[in-house]
């Protein structure tokens, strides 16, 4: 218990572990999907092939365009990529990173559905057992009236009747499935030996630092675009609020109140800085939020934690009936 619990927090903590947990579980869903599938072959020398390449080729293009549907990185690099220069420069380094990044997981669950048909071997059978060559093998069941295609075609059919009480199509559906197996495990074989060939030629010739800083603004475009959305709901949420409220309770907040001197100035100050702080920043119409979030788009702040962010407040001027100035917060 306590390791799953430590497997599934791992998979909560980032963006990162997230996409990693979906494209292991579709991973589990393809292997779960073609032990569940019940593959018929049709048995005819003209459907064979065509039916079982499409058995294994479509259900991996609908995985990886459902591994780049479902991964977090694909948003990030696109936003990153086709966003406007604005106030802040692109860096293609950072795009190619997250485009490798949502490549690889994309490709986890196709790969994982070839390897586990080629393994099995049945698809491969019904492909190619038109292809085997009969005169290796005893047994060929020459009295059914049928052309030699139309018998190999037969093979992965073990319910046919020409087939009865004969050891031909048995030792046919080995022959194919070792081809298959060794093809499956030679795949197998070839993309953990080029992974491993990349972790351990890779630091040899790019710089570390390059790659620590590309990984580190990856990494912040991610939660930028986090905290942007967060941030967006809380401002929506206050946005309605105050818009309720007025609607129901025909309440006022003007920018420049005008009000007679009263007794106590610095309590009734108090009062209207506290709630001065629970204000839209300045923002009061629907023009504003759409100029704020267009602004947004085309032209990103900069990368500048240096400057203090200005926030519109409100002035308080006080008057006597006169209209001179008693006070004044400016």
């Amino acid at each position: 218990m306590e390791r799953l619990k430590l497997v599934l927090q791992y998979f909560q903590s980032n963006s990162e572990s997230i996409s990693n947990g979906i494209c292991i579980i579709l991973a589990l869903v393809s292997v779960k999907l073609y032990t569940s599938f019940d593959f018929n072959c049709p048995c005819l020398p003209q459907y064979n092939k065509l039916y079982s390449l499409g058995v294994m080729i479509v259900p991996p293009i609908i995985f990886f365009f459902l591994g780049v549907l479902v991964n977090r990185h694909t948003g990030v690099m696109m936003d990153e990529w086709i966003r406007p220069i604005g106030n802040r420069s692109k860096n293609p380094a950072v795009v190619k990173y997250l485009f490798s990044a949502m490549l690889q997981r994309a490709l986890l669950a196709p790969m994982v559905w070839i390897l586990v048909t080629l393994l099995d071997g049945k698809i491969f059978i019904c492909a190619f057992s038109v292809s085997v060559d009969p005169a290796l093998f005893s047994g060929l069941p020459n009295n059914t009236g049928l052309d030699l295609i139309r018998i190999m075609a037969k093979v992965p059919c073990k319910e046919d009747v020409i087939f009865r009480n004969s050891s031909f199509r048995k030792a046919v559906s080995r022959y194919v499935r070792c081809y298959s197996q060794a093809v499956g495990w030679s795949i197998l074989l070839l993309l953990i030996v080029l992974g491993a060939m990349g972790r351990l030629i890779k630091p040899c010739f790019d710089d570390h630092a390059t790659g620590l800083q590309t990984r580190y603004w990856s990494n912040y475009l991610d939660v930028e675009q986090k905290l942007f959305d967060e941030t967006c709901v809380l401002h929506a949420r206050d946005f309605a609020r105050k818009c309720v409220v007025q609607f129901f309770e025909d309440m006022r907040e003007d920018a420049v109140l005008r009000l007679p001197h009263p007794p106590f100035i610095s309590s009734f100050k108090e009062d209207w800085d506290d709630e001065e702080e629970d204000r839209l920043h300045g923002v009061t119409k629907q023009e504003q939020v759409d100029q704020l979030l267009n602004k947004w788009f085309h032209s990103k702040p900069e990368l500048d934690v240096t400057r203090i962010a200005h926030r519109p407040r409100t002035c308080v001027t006080w008057e006597d009936r006169d209209g001179k100035t008693l006070y004044s917060d400016v």
